[in-house]
Formats: structure tokens, sequence, C-alpha cells
């Protein structure tokens, strides 16, 4: 009996830890386990490698993100005079691509494994130590829930050949990879059962080898076939631009002097086509090489992240944008210094086969004022890819598209009569141009607002000004509207009342934009669906009447609650409210690029019933977990839990998530007792769409306060 007791006692015990590890676990979620190694290039150059394995049924985002979307990778290494950083961060395999209904963009992200890549030049003929961080988002596909990846790098870089040491995130583990055999002496027994049991974990591992090479040999069908098509859609695009370039004004004019130049004078017929194609070969030639100066600066790899952060480059772009626009409107003219095209007109005048190259010389330099945004926009598209090689394949595409048609026609000059001649229409295609490439340089001055919390450029705003730019370049092309070099409109032909109906019936799509609609097919071009100011569903109005004014002015105002709700984003601000009013503090942890968060809004926080509660019954205390704002000095702290120094509001917030409550995860809502800063039920919220769930939920916590 006392025996059968012991073992009842032991059975308790040990269910009770089950129990209890089950707990921990699904309350401190880390999906990612990341192995941080190095690769010897040479002597002197190192690939620091970031191997992260990914739990089934999550998705971990990637570093290139469309702006308004969920949070990209961050990947920071720490400053040293030991090494140089060399080009980007590249990333692999090809990430799955799908829009987010929720986001209205396009959103990357990997599952089961991912790489990232990031070469260093050593400075130092000695060891060191490379330390970094890596900050992410993961998200599980079953229930909603996000949680953040963040996790501390060390890279031991040594000049020891034959030798590459690993640190994994796992504490117990410390691999270390050599060319020695661990096993030399050991006893034959204990050999012999180590085989028994090698050769049952092979067949077992054998078995999963084949499944799992059966779903990676299916997966990378998918991504090949999805590169593939990604491939060719680009350049086809890139040909298309190098077409459209032919029609600007700066060219066309230019196509019959340029085929009679190779027709005359020549032996024969032959020796003209074959000093065009020349020609044509040169033109492709000297856009590849500007395509192939790009892609060898490592521009590829961080030019999406740069023009989703950095206020100087979108400035830059917008200003170049704009300029390019007044000057297709016929403000002034934008040429290149003159002496670079006389001295390559010079070699043209010498004759010969060289000079076929300087003819395309001189039209690639005379054409940049017309042609300089249709490159820009291709290196910019190709850039983004994240392939270092795209900018090149997107110039060689282009050239082709240019030169084609000079070539063409030089091998049948007969053609050339059939071409509509130059005049007031070629000055109606550069102002097209101007329109179209103010509406888009708007795109920048939205990545400058929204990366900074400016709020100077709202979605509604943005979408006024486009409807009224295409519906201007309607009028115009109407010719009810004229600019400087126009002609008198004498009739409005068949061509240009099709695009009169193309440009007035965009305007009228983009005006319900105004109000809240989603305009999802174009949706990346345009802010986040978070920068709308006006919808028509509250009219501008509070949907709900609230009682009771909040006890202080919120800190932080460059955050904001929307959906009519108003409380705090700060602790301490909310839990001294909740005490002065005697109301449950809701702390509602989330993320401004968490998608669960947003969707889960849309569902609850709509309904005017959960307003009422959020505004009246609870102070609300909204706690961004990815708010990348650094706080003053004097409110850093050490935390008790990983040791670190929490400067930003993120990581304070993430903290106080994990130390409290130990949850790392969004969207997340607990009722909390101002008075003991306990929970007021057991019971916490994640992931809902039922607003009655959510009321029930409440309605739970607010009796356990009475």
């Amino acid at each position: 009996m006392k025996r059968l007791f012991a073992l009842w006692k032991s059975g308790v015990a040990l269910v009770s830890m089950l129990l209890f590890a089950g707990l921990v676990f699904a309350q401190q979620v880390n999906p990612v386990t990341w192995t941080f190694t190095t690769e010897s290039v040479n002597e002197s150059e190192y690939y620091l490698v970031m191997s992260g394995t990914i739990e089934k049924d999550w998705h971990l985002y990637t570093i290139d993100m469309e702006d308004g979307g969920p949070m990209p990778m961050y990947i920071e290494f720490e400053e040293s005079n030991d090494y140089a950083l060399v080009g980007g961060i590249t990333e692999s395999p090809k990430p799955k691509e799908v829009h987010d209904e929720v986001f209205d963009v396009n959103v990357k992200y990997h599952e089961n494994k991912v790489v990232y890549k990031q070469k260093i030049k050593s400075n130092s003929k000695n060891g060191f130590t490379v330390k970094g961080l890596l900050d992410g988002q993961a998200c599980y596909d079953v229930d909603g829930k996000c949680v953040l990846v963040t996790e501390d790098m060390s890279f031991s870089v040594k000049p020891v050949q034959h030798k590459i040491e690993e640190t994994t995130n796992d504490p117990k583990e410390v691999v270390e990879k050599t060319e020695t055999n661990p096993v030399e002496e050991e006893d034959e027994e204990v050999v012999e059962e180590n085989t028994e049991e090698n050769n049952n974990e092979s067949e077992t591992e054998e078995e999963v080898s084949k499944e799992t090479s059966v779903e990676k040999s299916e997966t990378t069908e998918d991504t090949e076939e999805e590169e593939e098509k990604g491939f060719w859609g680009f350049l086809l695009m890139a040909i298309g631009g190098g077409l459209l370039g032919v029609l600007t004004p700066c060219v066309f004019p230019m196509i019959p002097m340029t085929v009679s130049f190779f027709l005359q004078g020549q032996s024969s017929r032959a020796s003209g086509i074959m000093k065009a194609v020349i020609f044509g070969i040169s033109i492709i030639f000297l856009y590849t090489l500007v395509g192939l100066i790009v892609s060898l600066t490592s521009a590829g790899a961080d030019l999406t992240t740069v023009m989703s952060t950095s206020w100087i480059a979108n400035a830059i772009f917008f200003i170049l944008f704009f300029i390019f626009s007044l000057s297709f409107f016929g403000l002034f003219e934008i040429t290149l210094p003159t002496g670079l095209a006389n001295k390559a007109d010079q070699q043209v005048d010498k004759g010969g086969i060289l000079a076929s190259f300087f003819m395309a010389v001189t039209l690639v330099i005379v054409s940049f004022s017309c042609t300089g945004p249709i490159v820009g926009a291709i290196l910019v598209k190709g850039a983004a890819s994240g392939s270092w090689l795209e900018p090149t394949i997107g110039m060689m595409g282009f050239g082709f598209g240019f030169a084609l048609p000079f070539t063409l026609l030089a091998a049948s000059p007969n053609l050339l009569k059939k071409l509509p001649k130059s005049g007031g229409w070629m000055n109606s295609v550069k102002v097209v141009f101007a329109f179209v490439l103010l509406a888009f340089s708007m795109k920048f001055l939205s990545n400058i607002d929204q990366t900074y919390n400016l709020n100077f450029l709202s979605r509604d705003l943005y979408i006024a000004i486009w409807v009224v730019l295409f519906a201007l370049m309607g009028f115009y092309l109407l010719g009810k509207i004229k600019f400087p070099h126009d002609s008198d409109l004498q009739h409005v032909g068949i061509f240009r009342i099709f695009l009169v109906i193309i440009s007035f019936t965009f305007s009228l799509y983009l005006l319900p934009g105004m109000f809240g609609a989603k305009l999802t097919p174009i949706a990346s071009v345009l802010p986040p669906m978070t920068a709308q100011n006006f919808e028509l569903s509250s009219g501008g109005v509070p949907a709900v009447e609230i009682e009771e004014a909040l006890c202080e002015e919120p800190k932080y105002d460059f955050l904001h609650f929307g959906y009519n709700v108003q409380g705090y984003f700060d602790y301490t601000q909310g839990i001294n409210c909740a005490k002065e009013q005697r109301k449950p503090l809701l702390l509602y942890f989330t993320g401004k690029q968490c998608s669960n968060c947003k969707q889960m809004q849309s569902f609850i926080w709509e309904d005017t019933r959960v307003q009422d509660y959020l505004n009246n019954k609870v102070i609300i205390t909204k706690l961004y977990t990815d708010e990348r704002h650094e706080l003053p000095e004097s409110e850093w702290y050490t935390s008790e839990m990983d040791g670190k120094v929490k400067k930003t509001m993120g990581k304070q917030n993430l903290d106080l998530q994990m130390t409290k409550f130990n949850v790392n995860s969004q969207p997340f809502y607990v009722l909390i007792d101002p008075e003991t800063g306990d929970k007021l039920i057991s019971e916490t919220m994640e992931y809902e769409k039922d607003p009655d769930v959510f009321i029930e939920w409440l309605d739970k916590g607010l009796e356990a306060m009475k």
C-alpha cells in the first residue's frame, strides 16, 4: 500500500510538472530557433550567417516589406574597428508573398527555414567577436497570435582554417564543428549499444528525410515558378519602358535623322543594317552598364529598407520626381552638360563602325531629360526585389526596347513613311508624363510621414490630391487646359477619348477612398488605412457619448487609438487615472505592424457597444511592443528578466508584458485592479472576432471590480 501511495505521489508530481511546463510553454512563445555561424570567403572576408528554424504553422516576416505592412525583420550590428560591413543583407529562400486584407498591402514571409547573410571585411589579424541584434515578428497561422522575435547575436571570427564555431539561442547548446573525430577510444560494449541506437535513429531519420525532401521539392518547385513569373514580368515591364521612352519628345523626333545616318553614304544596304545593329547593341550595352553599376554597389539588398526608413532618400526622390514633372509641364528644360553630347557627336562625324557606338552615346545623353524618370523607376523596382542582378536585367530590357525601333527602321526604311510626324501630340505625351510623375512623387512624401509619425499627409488627403491630378489630366486631354509649347487642339481623336475615359474613370474610382474605401488593387501605392482621418461610417462624429474625460492629456501625441476611442499609451498614466476614476485598467498589448491586432480591432472596436465600454467603463492603455521611439535616459532601466537595458517604448512595454504576465504574443488584453496592480480575473483575451464574447469578458472584469 505504501508503495502504491508513493507511486501515486510520484505520478501526481510528474503530471503537475508537465502541466506547469505546458502552461509556461503556452505563455512564453519562441517559435524561431536561431543559429549564428561564420563562413570564410577568403583571408580577409567572412559571411555572418543567421539561420532560423521556424516552427510548424508559424511564419516570419521578411526584411523587405511594403510601407504600412507588418513589422519587417531588422538586423543591426554593433560598430567596431575590427571589421567593416560589405554590401547589404541577403535572405534565402525567396519568401512567399500574399495580399494581406488587413494592411491592404502585399506581405512577404518565410516558413520552416530562413537564412540571412552579411559579408564583412576583417581589419584585424587576430580573432574578434561581432555582436548585433535581430528583431522581427512571427505569427501563428492557427489562432492568429503574433510575437516579437528578438535575439542577441554573437559571431566568433577567428583566422583559423578548418574550424567554424556556432552559437545558438539555446543556452544548453554550444556547437563547435571541427575536423577531429569526437569518438576515439570507447569501450566496445558502449560502442555496440550506441551502434544499435544509431541504426534505429538512422532508420527514423531516413523516413523523416524522405518526407522532408518531398516537402522541400514541392516548395522549391513553387518558389522557382514564382521566381520565373516575377522575372519575366519584370523583364517585359522593362522592355515596355524602353518602347515608351522612344515616344518621348526628346527621342521621337530623332528617329528619322538617326535612321537616315545609317542609310546615307553606305556601300550597301547590308553595311547600313550592320551599323544599325551595332548602334542597337551599343544602346543595350550602355543601359546595361548603368544597371550593373547599381547591382555591384549592393544597393539591391538594402534599397527597400532605405526607401521606407530614410527621410533623406525619400526627400531626394520626391524632389527629383517633382522637378522632372515641372520640366515636363514646360516650366524649364532639363539638359545634361552640352560638352558630353558634343564630344560624342564629334566622334560620330569621323564615320566608320565606331561612329555607330558614339551615335548611341549621343542619343542616350540627349534623351536623358525624358527617359530619366522611366530609368529611375525600373532601377528602383529592380533593386527593391532584393536580387543584386535585377537592376542589370532591368536596364538590359529597357535598352533592348529602346533600341529595337531604331534597328527595325534602319533595316526597313520604308516604315519611316508610316510613322506619325512629330508635333503638338508629342508635347501632350510629355504633359501626361508630368501628371503621372507628380502623382507618384507623393509616395515618397508619404514614406517620410509614416516612418517618422509626422501626420502631415493623411490617406484621405493623399487620395484627394490624386483625384484632382487625374481629373485635371482628363480635362487637359480634352483641350480645356493648355500649357507652354501646347498647340491648339482642333478636334479630339479616338485615342485621346480613350485616355480621357481612363483618366476620369480612375479619378472617380479613387473618390470613395477619401471616405475609407480600401482600394485594394492600388493599395501598395497608397498610405495605409491607419493614416485615414475621415471615414464615412463615422461621419467625423463620435459614435458614442463620452461621459467622463481622461484625467490628463495622454503622452506621445504621435500615437493614435482610432475608432473614436480615448485612452493612454503609458502604463503609469493609465493606472493613475484608473485609480482616480475607480475604474478597471484595461491593458492592451499590441504592435503598429501586428496584422492580427488590427484585424481584431476592425471586428471588435467598430461595435459601438465596445466603444462605450472602452470610453466610459474602463481606462484603456494601449501599449505598443514594437514602437522604436527612444525614451529619455532618465527613464531607462535594466530588466530583471534578461538583464538588458530597455531604452525604447516598445522594449519597455514588451518587458512589462513578459515579466508581469509571462506572455510575449500580441494581441493581448488583460484587466487590472488599479489599487493592487493584479489581474481582476484570471482570464485574458487574445485574438477574438466576436464583439459579444469580448463584451462578456469585460463584464466579468467589471463585476470583479465591484
